[in-house]
């Protein structure tokens, strides 16, 4: 071991989906301008808690002992300074676990300091994060994932080891301190961005379907899909662009497969039950619009901290562009702030901005999804937690000065885990035994004892622990949860709290856990806390 210091699902034939892909586009820009506002059939159902809005933030690729691996205690040698309550409770960590200084990976971690936010993105690709994780022993990270060196960002031998403290992430460290945090959630299976975001919105990765960009008929294409059966539907491991998203292939100046998810998502469920919702994303409003056979492009973009312009929209974090059903293929703006969240030409899919008008407007809709804009995503290589963590507090100061503070939950969570090393890991719940080699010997192992959900290839988990807060006058005061949770308890909870269907089909959402034990709902705390952007209270609890 070597130390160092830190240096500078339905099934059909390949023709009927080929015709079922091209008519589900749906109308274009003018008809879909006559569709209805409002919901349909009559008044949203009550709610099973006192949460009436739910927001939830989905950031990019951390893992929790990344962002939290020596929480509560920060250096305080550079960035912002953070003082802990102590009466901050106990959580499973790099210091608990005491694996600073002996860890059985190759390198031991290391600080990164607030000067070194902007790092090399690691490999945190499917069989890569499986073999790192090594049968729970968390001991080949080094081996697996670590990219070390990178053009114009901080690298080091052993990068993937390395995490932040409270100078850095100091918004999500006092959020922490205020509300709910858990040291037990988990990626609902291994793998990237897409995979991630596909399990927040329906906890199935399987059902997915390769088209061609230009005809979008149907092809096979392994960058899109693995193991596909027959007629060419099979599981999504990897980050193809939907296809129902006019700006995929970075706005058509690509040629690559595109992807189409069958089955049900949580807005589907919610249409159903005519509760308003959608998924606002940085970006999402086009630079050029659609007109005829012109489709809409997205091309606005930001410097990130490194000082590289980054695009601001990616298709493929766009989880509900993957569905026919929820998919806003056009761009399209709302009707009027009154119609967010309701169904109308934009179906649910919206810029980021279109949250902050309803949050101002007192309309936010029951359950909403953000994504920020990559340069604040937090996503290594393209962003960092200081971006990131501007984002955050942008949002949540907006959301706590709503006039719907005091019947909001905010969770926060993350896709997946990039690749940075966490030390804990839980037994597997879903094997898979891949046979074109997707998966290492201990998810292969787990098809046979704990077997695979609707016998479903390449859907092995749950993968990394990745951090996850709850805020809202509910959430438990200064709390660590240390109940199990994944990326598909979110699902659960919407589900439980809107009385909707479950989605069915081998989802993960029938064995999740919903996050209800992050809530007291005995003993509300309408105060807001409100922080500055360098994550420091600004005012509110104290």
């Amino acid at each position: 071991m070597l130390s160092r210091k830190i240096k500078y699902v339905c099934v059909a034939s390949a023709g009927m989906l080929a015709a079922a892909v091209l008519g589900a586009f749906g109308p274009g820009p003018a008809a879909q301008a006559d569709l209805e506002v409002g919901p349909r059939g009559g008044p949203p159902s009550s709610t099973a808690t006192p949460i009436k809005h739910l927001v939830v933030i989905f950031d990019e690729n951390i893992s929790y002992d990344h962002y939290f691996g020596t929480y509560p205690y920060a250096a305080n040698t550079d960035g912002t300074r953070f003082r802990a309550s102590r009466r901050t409770p106990w959580n499973n960590n790099l210091v608990t676990a005491h694996l600073l200084r002996r860890n059985p990976n190759l390198y031991t971690p290391q600080r990164l300091s607030h000067e070194q936010a902007s790092t090399c993105d690691q490999n945190h690709n499917y069989l890569p994060e499986q073999k790192a994780a090594n049968g729970g022993r968390n001991d080949k990270y080094v081996e697996n994932v670590s990219v070390d060196t990178c053009t114009g960002l901080y690298g080091s031998p052993g990068l993937t080891m390395d995490y932040f403290d409270g100078n850095t992430v100091t918004a999500m460290w006092n959020y922490a301190q205020h509300f709910a945090l858990s040291d037990n959630f988990y990626d609902t299976i291994f793998g990237p961005s897409t995979p991630g975001a596909v399990n927040l919105v329906s906890g199935n990765t399987h059902g997915v379907q390769a088209v061609t960009p230009d005809t979008l008929q149907p092809t096979i294409d392994p960058s899109a899909v693995v193991d596909p059966d027959p007629n060419g539907i099979g599981t999504m491991i990897a980050d193809p662009d939907p296809a129902f998203d006019d700006c995929s292939n970075k706005s058509h100046t690509a040629t690559n497969n595109l992807a189409v998810m069958h089955g049900v998502n949580i807005g589907d469920r919610l249409n159903e039950r005519n509760v308003s919702w959608g998924w606002f994303q940085g970006g999402f409003r086009p630079t050029t619009v659609a007109s005829g056979s012109t489709p809409a492009a997205c091309l606005t973009a930001h410097p990130n901290l490194a000082g590289a312009s980054v695009v601001d929209y990616s298709p493929h974090h766009e989880p509900f562009q993957y569905y026919a059903s929820t998919a806003n293929r056009h761009h399209l703006p709302p009707t009027s702030v009154g119609a967010i969240g309701h169904t109308d030409r934009a179906n649910h899919q919206y810029d980021l901005t279109d949250f902050a008008a309803a949050a101002r407007a007192g309309n936010l809709p029951a359950v909403s999804f953000l994504k920020a804009a990559q340069y604040q995503d937090g996503h290594a290589g393209y962003s960092d937690p200081i971006g990131e963590q501007h984002f955050l507090v942008n949002e949540i100061n907006l959301i706590q000065r709503s006039p719907q503070w005091s019947s909001t939950a905010i969770v926060i969570a993350y896709d997946d885990s990039d690749g940075w090393y966490d030390h804990q890991s839980v037994p597997l719940l879903n094997g898979s035994n891949s046979p074109t080699g997707n998966d290492y010997t201990y998810c292969a192992a787990a098809a046979a004892t704990v077997g695979m959900a609707g016998g479903y290839l390449d859907r092995c988990g749950p993968g990394p622990r990745l951090p996850m807060l709850v805020i809202s006058p509910y959430a438990k005061r200064n709390h660590i949860d240390h109940r199990q949770l994944e990326q598909t308890s979110i699902i659960k909870f919407i589900e439980q709290n809107w009385h909707t269907q479950a989605i069915g089909h081998g989802s993960f959402d029938a064995r999740a856990t919903p996050i209800t034990s992050m809530f007291d709902f005995a003993r509300p705390d309408y105060s807001r806390l409100l922080l500055n952007a360098d994550g420091s209270l600004q005012r509110g609890r104290r």
